[in-house]
């Protein structure tokens, strides 16, 4: 699955898994609007932009050919943890 809802918090919101396929500019905001049929909170394309935009990258790998895999990982931020995750 591509998608995977991780933890339900207080007021409706949920935590969830995004796993793309191709680093397309802003493919996550679209399909979430557009797919799930509502927006990133915070998002001011595709949602009401108020607060700040609820969108972070876990980890990445970038694959290289001949050269070893690039990657890193960085903890939820504050803003998540202060939405009850």
């Amino acid at each position: 699955r591509r998608l995977t809802v991780r933890e339900v918090a207080a007021a409706g919101r949920a935590l969830v898994r995004f796993k793309p396929e191709t680093g397309r500019t802003h493919q996550l905001r679209v399909h979430a609007a557009t797919g799930l049929g509502i927006a990133i909170a915070g998002d001011p394309v595709y949602g009401d932009g108020v607060g700040p935009m609820m969108l972070h990258a876990q980890s990445i790998r970038i694959k290289r050919a001949g050269k070893d895999d690039v990657f890193a990982e960085s903890p939820l931020p504050e803003r998540f943890t202060a939405a009850g995750f």
